[in-house]
């Protein structure tokens, strides 16, 4: 076949009588075609071999000749170069195998070498063993596990004797620590019995070795004294109450066993009243160890203080309810006949008759109460503003006092809360009077300008009202019992005053504080009254003391601490050497 440079053929001739599929080569292919060698080409995919030469004579033209292969050979040239593709591969991959060979043979010979190691450290385990054992049962023994036991083997020798030897002493330690154990726990569950009977007891315990320090407190006795018990042991019982003293020397000195006595303590500002019974526990010592038992009979001593002038009360109630009605009546015709006349002050004079009216009203109703149930009034919660209560009562003391300076500050205005406005009124009032009073015992050359600060102001969920003055002031010596009926300072004083103010708070979830002027400012002198109580009006939590009946009757009832007191009937029992007794001084 003659072609032309583009492989289109120009002239053709089939010989042999064979026929083959024409495929041009690629005119590329031409471009390296000479006249002096032809170029062949196998296919083996078409099982023929071609050649081409370029023709001289002719320009860009190229005979083209091509026939048929045996099958054989096409089959062993395609065998031949997958062999010589195999092995470029191979020589390819030469560097690689060596790289393989090496890791083998040195896998090999790590193998050999561990499993030697292995082999040899089987043997010196073998060897150690006994040892070994002893060890780790050495160890356990150190955790407190006296149950264990090491294996012995005769054939072992000297290391055979040397563990039955081991075994013997873990068995004399064990039958050793069952009996100690047995012993503790014996003494445990009584010390436990112990615990659980003097954790229970209502009464303090305190015990008390020879030298006189404190070995055993209970939690009734944490509670009275106001210590933790990690906080006083071992310390000297001197240190810990030292109004012990007392019956602690006699004790010491007298040859009875028991001795009994009634002490009183102050702690976190309350005085508390407790009968002691201390008794001797004979010992082997020279000196003998004590049990102190204490009884917190405060309410009990409260009670029967208070119980003394139940009768009092009741009968002061029924005179007072007399005149109530007379004061009401003038108090009005008063407003009626002399309302037009009056030009000057009307309005002061319109609400000091209101009042007058309204306060009598007040009394009344209290009165009643008291004489229906026996007890205070139950405060009425309303929502209310502290502030306008409080001007008011102060207004009405600026009113009766006017030579006493009698100052308000309100810091939050309005102050709501949930209170009985006529309960806490009738409070303040008696605050403010008993600070007069206490204004007008002071000499006239040291008193100066009589002053009373009235301050109302909110802290946290509380009210707090505090009345300073620059009178004769608060006792420092058991200051908390002018809380308590019947106890005052004053020769003309009934000690009601406080008590009931102080109930009256408590049924609005507060209380009374008894401070010193110079708290507030120093260098003052007086005292300073701290009126606190809930702004939800709530009293105090279920769980807390109940005070005794006699004084839930009395405490709470509006009076003043000098004139025109007022209180409910009370239950009571010999009443009269008791109110004897209490007004004393």
């Amino acid at each position: 076949m003659i072609i032309d440079k583009n492989t289109n053929p120009i002239v053709w001739a089939e010989t042999g009588g064979v026929q083959l599929a024409y495929s041009p080569p690629a005119p590329e292919f031409l471009n390296n075609v000479g006249e002096q060698e032809p170029e062949i080409a196998v296919l083996p995919e078409s099982n023929y071999v071609a050649a081409v030469i370029r023709l001289r004579a002719f320009n860009d033209t190229f005979l083209y000749v091509a026939r048929p292969l045996d099958p054989q050979v096409v089959d062993q040239l395609k065998q031949t170069e997958l062999s010589v593709a195999e092995y470029a591969q191979v020589e390819a991959r030469r560097f690689g195998i060596q790289v393989a060979f090496a890791l083998m043979f040195a896998v090999i010979a790590l193998t050999i070498l561990m499993a030697s190691v292995l082999i040899g450290l089987n043997f010196a385990n073998w060897l150690v063993a006994p040892i070994r054992q002893l060890m780790n049962a050495a160890h356990v023994i150190s955790t407190g596990d006296l149950n264990v036991q090491v294996p012995v083997h005769r054939s072992e020798g000297d290391l055979a004797q040397l563990g039955q030897t081991f075994n013997k002493m873990t068995q004399e330690l064990r039958t050793q620590r069952d009996e100690l154990v047995s012993a503790s726990e014996l003494i445990d569950s009584r010390r436990r019995f112990i615990e659980a009977v003097l954790s229970s007891a209502s009464a303090g315990i305190i015990g008390v070795d020879a030298s006189g320090s404190v070995g055993i407190l209970n939690r009734s006795a944490e509670k009275l004294i106001g210590h933790a018990e990690q906080e006083v042991l071992d310390h000297p019982l001197s240190e810990v109450l030292p109004e012990l003293d007392d019956m602690m020397k006699t004790a010491r000195e007298g040859k009875q066993r028991l001795v009994q006595g009634q002490i009183t303590i102050q702690r976190d500002g309350h005085e508390r009243n407790l009968s002691v019974r201390v008794t001797a526990e004979q010992t082997n010592q020279a000196r003998d160890s004590y049990i102190i038992t204490l009884d917190d009979i405060t309410e009990l001593v409260s009670a029967q203080r208070t119980s003394a002038w139940g009768d009092v009360a009741r009968r002061i109630a029924h005179e007072i309810k007399n005149p109530l009605t007379p004061i009401q009546l003038s108090a009005e015709r008063i407003r009626r006949k002399f309302g037009k006349v009056i030009t000057e002050d009307k309005a002061v004079f319109e609400q000091c008759t209101e009042t007058i009216v309204r306060q009598v009203d007040d009394i009344r109703r209290m009165v009643d109460e008291f004489s229906r149930f026996a007890r205070m009034p139950k405060p009425v919660m309303e929502g209310e503003d502290v502030a306008d209560t409080v001007r008011q009562a102060v207004f009405l003391m600026k009113v009766a006092h006017p030579e006493i300076d009698i100052e308000t500050e309100i810091k939050q205005d309005p102050l709501r809360a949930q209170f009985d406005r006529r309960l806490i009124s009738q409070a303040l009032t008696n605050i403010i009077k008993n600070a007069t009073e206490a204004i007008e015992v002071v000499p006239e050359e040291e008193l100066g300008k009589g002053r009373i600060d009235v301050v109302a102001s909110r802290e946290g969920d509380d009210v707090t009202i505090d009345v300073i003055d620059n009178g004769i002031g608060l006792p420092k010596v058991a200051r908390q019992r002018l809380l308590e009926p019947y106890v005052t300072t004053r020769a003309k004083g009934t000690g009601l005053g406080l008590a009931i103010v102080g109930r009256v708070l408590e049924d609005h979830g507060g209380r009374l504080e008894l401070k010193d002027a110079a708290d507030f400012r120093p260098g003052q002198r007086g005292a300073w009254m701290r009126l606190r109580f809930a702004v939800s009006g709530q009293a105090a939590k279920a769980g807390a003391k109940e005070q005794p009946a006699a004084i839930a009757a009395t405490d709470g009832a509006p009076t003043n601490e000098s004139a025109g007191e007022t209180a409910g009937p009370v239950e009571t029992t010999n009443s009269e050497p008791k109110i004897q007794a209490a007004t004393r001084g």
